[in-house]
């Protein structure tokens, strides 16, 4: 840089710095009025008037001073506000923001400034410009790369330890039995006494990003619901999370179900919706029951279940060994995987729920009545018995095979 651009600069920062408490209040309070999340309370309020100030100072001494770029750092007061905002659940890019805002606001100061000087020589002027203008925004460039990773940082830290607080609560909540409604709401902060409806979204234990795609739980459920669900992580690949409200929660399952249809594996598995503390506790042990099917059926076509849709096979899958000896006896030769098993059983099964309908079954199957009765009677030969004997028996072990399709046979 020509020795005169760099004394034009300097005499530049010179003036700006006699005005800087007077300017330093003007660029905060800008910030207020533009960015809604530098509405603090007073004391974070001081804070980022620390932080702005540092950086002004920073910038004015490295014009006037001639300091190179590489020996600048993220001020210290800025450094513990982007610590504060990350701690407040604030937005990076709301902080981001602030950073260009500022440099725009600066170099403007910077150009008066430099008309204030009566320099003449145009090309000095432009070089000048130039000049404040580069070192500025190549200093918001290195502090905010800083700032980033200073965010991220106290982001994963913070969330990691108050996560882990609001787990330990969770957890006595839900484990200890002499626990009062009343001191459950104070643990947690939830109204006890309103519904709930549980989640447990997990991914796949081959997912390498876990983490990030169980986050998107949440988005997903608020997205789906209008509110934001209360969550913790119960491990590495699982998420638990409840929907509160006055009245009953609704969830926009049709919605959910395209969104997780784009999801990267992850699956959710709804309770059914209660109210108190039972209904808190008794909704996620359904939840997990639900997911429990699932993984038990090894049924990777539907990313969300819902306990009600599943609750027989739901109830049963603690003694998933039992059920699948009960099952066998309740239907000898018809528990394998093979076509036209699973055909006889489709038939059996349709036949049923029609009330021993064959008209409406073959109706329903879009086949001919007289397949329909070579089907039932196939079935009841392989059985070694009519469908009258035991057919409770019969009806609850289809349902149970076909929800828990692959342990059976």
């Amino acid at each position: 840089m020509p020795a005169e651009v760099d004394a034009v600069v300097a005499e530049v920062a010179r003036v700006i710095d006699t005005g800087l408490p007077r300017l330093t209040t003007e660029m905060t309070d800008y910030f207020v009025e533009v960015i809604p999340e530098f509405r603090h309370d007073e004391t974070v309020r001081r804070l980022m008037t620390a932080s702005t100030s540092a950086n002004l100072v920073a910038i004015v001494d490295m014009l006037a001073h001639s300091i190179p770029l590489d020996r600048i750092t993220v001020p210290p007061a800025a450094a513990e506000y982007a610590r504060r905002f990350a701690q407040h659940d604030l937005s990076l890019e709301a902080l981001l923001r602030a950073y260009r805002l500022g440099e725009h606001r600066f170099v403007q100061w910077a150009l008066d400034a430099l008309g204030g000087l009566g320099h003449t020589d145009t090309t000095a002027v432009l070089a000048t410009v130039s000049e404040l203008s580069e070192r500025t925004n190549c200093y918001i460039d290195q502090v905010v790369e800083g700032l980033i990773d200073i965010y991220e940082t106290e982001r994963r830290r913070w969330d990691s330890r108050t996560g882990a607080a609001r787990a330990a609560q969770l957890r006595l909540v839900l484990d200890n039995d002499q626990i009062t409604e009343a001191a459950a709401q104070e643990l947690l902060d939830v109204p006890m006494g309103d519904w709930h409806q549980a989640a447990t979204a997990w991914v796949p234990s081959t997912t390498t990003d876990a983490g990030r795609i169980l986050q998107s739980a949440t988005r997903l459920l608020q997205e789906t619901t209008g509110r934001a669900p209360l969550t913790m992580l119960a491990d590495d690949r699982t998420l638990w999370a409840w929907i509160s409200s006055p009245s009953e929660p609704v969830i926009d399952r049709d919605l959910l179900g395209k969104l997780l249809a784009k999801s990267e594996g992850l699956r959710i598995a709804l309770g059914a919706p209660g109210r108190g503390l039972a209904g808190f506790r008794g909704s996620l042990r359904e939840a997990q029951r639900a997911r429990a099917v699932a993984e038990t059926a090894h049924d990777q076509r539907h990313r969300l279940l819902e306990f009600d849709d599943v609750a027989v096979a739901a109830l049963l899958t603690e003694h998933s060994e039992d059920i699948s000896r009960w099952v066998a006896r309740v239907l000898p030769g018809l528990t394998s995987n093979d076509a036209p098993t699973q055909q006889l059983r489709e038939t059996l099964r349709v036949f049923l729920e029609l009330n021993g309908s064959y008209t409406q079954a073959a109706s329903r199957l879009h086949l001919h009545k007289n397949t329909v009765h070579y089907r039932i009677r196939k079935a009841e030969e392989i059985r070694g018995k009519p469908l009258s004997v035991g057919r409770l028996e019969v009806e609850v072990a289809l349902r149970v095979i076909d929800l828990l399709y692959s342990r059976i046979g």
